[in-house]
């Protein structure tokens, strides 16, 4: 049970409560689920894409679709940044509503497109709004949740993105069903994103209403977690301008950008490289898409609870190493059941970096500004979710040069195996900065 000591008057935080009225942390974590499905929700992006480009809808290509959630995707460092600095100082809760509200708002504006002329709309609202509420609201339960689960860290902040990768498996087949159901959506399928955005809010807003920081003094029988080399916090809380003067934020970023390049690479191609390497046809290209997303949220809590007993470093080694070797071995998997093997692996292990990263930089940096530090590491998820399709796109090329992209994007990453192995925890805060 949670323990700890009661607060002073002048002791309060923005949403922080007294110890004698501690809120169940399960029921916090809940919340965050909730708040992390209803973002996920961006990932099923490809499913309006394909709709879109249908001639009876818009007709857009496919290189214009992907605009919007290329937007999006590049918005969330810029979310990230704000709402990790603002949840350090005004509080988790009234940050997380800010930011499902700007994300269903943008969703929603995006629902008044009507046409290609409109695609400034979904750019706008999906890409730039969207994105921007989505990493406001996404850094808030990562952050949270390790504060009031320090035994379980790596478990827990798995299980919060984990809900982020699930959020693409459940909203995808609900958006093909509605398009699929009415001629109205089959000409128009951004109207589906009123009914969606309105679900995203309704959800996030009732997560986030569960949102509350720890007492002060608040602690947990079982804490530190079982990985004590890692979550020992002897060098203190970082500020984020401490924590951007030590290399090791700088060699954390570099991991993380690593390893969402050579996982976005797949996903990006996922459906294409499964037909044009293992014959797949477009039905069973789209299940196999399906079936990945579960891979994916499964990743982020199997390997971020793998971390709380291997250690964060070594696991960062293995994402990295099995990653490559996968990335490599796919476009030679002209068996389907190999390929889905192979698919499958590299989802567990893009998943897993995003579920090993903020209890990584919570062991780093300290917990006490995780919001703002790690909140401005997700540059590397804007990095990589940008450079990661444009360089297997431009490698893959207009021949289906499947085997130079892939192993390519697999070297990379067994290069970036590398950097765990002399990324080390600061000793101390800079000298310069106390």
């Amino acid at each position: 049970m949670p323990t700890g000591h009661a607060t002073a008057p002048g002791d309060a935080t923005p949403d922080s409560t007294p110890q004698d009225r501690t809120p169940n942390r399960w029921l916090i974590l809940v919340g965050g689920l909730l708040v992390q499905l209803a973002l996920g929700a961006v990932y099923a992006w490809s499913t309006f894409a394909k709709a879109l480009q249908s001639p009876d809808s818009f007709g857009l290509s496919p290189a214009i679709t992907a605009i919007p959630f290329e937007a999006a995707i590049g918005m969330i460092f810029v979310g990230s940044f704000i709402g990790g600095r603002l949840q350090d100082k005004h509080g988790p809760r009234l940050v997380g509503l800010v930011g499902v509200v700007l994300y269903a708002a943008g969703i929603i504006l995006a629902s008044f497109a009507r046409g290609a002329d409109d695609l400034w709309l979904l750019i706008l609202g999906y890409g730039v709004i969207g994105g921007i509420g989505l990493g406001v609201a996404y850094i808030v339960p990562i952050a949270l949740l390790q504060q009031w689960f320090p035994d379980k860290r790596g478990l827990i902040t798995g299980i919060a993105v984990g809900g982020f990768g699930f959020g693409a498996v459940i909203t995808s087949p609900v958006a093909q069903a509605m398009i699929s159901g009415s001629a109205d959506f089959q000409r128009y399928p951004t109207k589906v994103f009123l009914f969606l955005g309105i679900a995203y809010l309704i959800a996030g807003l009732i997560g986030a209403s569960t949102f509350v920081k720890p007492p002060p003094g608040y602690t947990v029988a079982g804490a530190p977690a079982a990985d004590t080399s890692a979550s020992d916090t002897s060098a203190g809380d970082f500020t984020q301008a401490e924590a951007l003067r030590t290399p090791q934020w700088y060699l954390l970023t570099a991991i993380l950008a690593i390893a969402v390049i050579g996982g976005i690479s797949l996903v990006s191609q996922a459906a294409s490289t499964a037909s044009g390497v293992a014959g797949f046809s477009p039905a069973a290209a789209a299940t196999l898409v399906g079936v990945m997303g579960l891979f994916n949220g499964g990743g982020r809590m199997m390997w971020a609870a793998l971390s709380d007993k291997i250690g964060r470093m070594p696991s960062f080694v293995a994402i990295l190493v099995i990653l490559g070797i996968c990335l490599i071995l796919i476009p030679r998997a002209t068996n389907p059941a190999l390929f889905y093997v192979l698919a499958a692996l590299i989802y567990l292990c893009y998943g897993g970096a995003f579920g090993t990263m903020p209890s990584t930089a919570g062991d780093f940096f300290g917990l006490k500004n995780a919001g703002s530090i790690y909140g401005l590491m997700l540059i590397a998820w804007s990095i990589g979710g940008v450079v990661g399709p444009l360089l297997i796109s431009a490698l893959i090329g207009t021949e289906g040069n499947y085997v130079l992209a892939y192993t390519v994007v697999g070297v990379l990453a067994l290069a970036g195996a590398v950097l765990p192995f002399i990324t080390k925890r600061p000793k101390s805060r800079p000298r310069h900065a106390l």
